[in-house]
């Protein structure tokens, strides 16, 4: 089994890429692929989605394709999914590679209750790409902290986590 991970955000130093990029030590019998390459993605147009496709939309569909389940995990921005996301999702509109697949959506966010509208914003669109939803998880840096490239923190999120992911399964 593959779990693709995917941040929503596009700066280097996010705590949601670091979140997910910390999974493999933290469930260490899991096999994760985290992908990376969002920023690549030219602006989706209908007109665009056609052949010949840019590359880096065929390496994003493949690896959606291939993965088992899909972890997103997203800040919030103004109120709702960073732009990258949004776009990389309506990459898979046409195309179907989400369909039936488990997904596990997740905002990281400095404190709560940050990231609400994020998280409806993300459901509505896992949902409208006929995705199985398994949980929709909202964390905490609060409660969950990035350290070393481990995930620490307090024992209901750590475990809040894991149950979490457990249910791609």
């Amino acid at each position: 089994m593959s779990i693709l991970t995917v941040s929503g955000s596009a700066r280097s130093d996010s705590t949601n890429t670091a979140l997910l990029k910390a999974l493999p030590a933290f469930l260490q019998n899991k096999e994760f692929i985290h992908f990376e390459q969002l920023t690549s993605l030219p602006l989706y147009t209908v007109a665009a989605d056609s052949n010949p496709l840019p590359t880096s939309v065929i390496v994003w569909r493949k690896a959606v394709a291939e993965a088992t389940a899909v972890i997103f995990s997203t800040p919030e921005y103004i109120h709702n999914l960073p732009a990258v996301l949004k776009n990389a999702l309506e990459w898979l509109s046409a195309s179907g590679e989400l369909v039936g697949k488990s997904v596990l959506a997740i905002t990281f966010l400095p404190n709560e209750p940050r990231g609400e509208k994020a998280m409806t914003s993300l459901t509505w669109s896992l949902k409208a790409l006929d995705s199985k939803i398994v949980a929709a998880l909202p964390l905490y840096q609060t409660d969950l902290q990035i350290v070393a490239g481990e995930i620490t923190g307090g024992e209901e999120a750590l475990e809040m986590l894991r149950e979490a992911v457990g249910l791609l399964m």
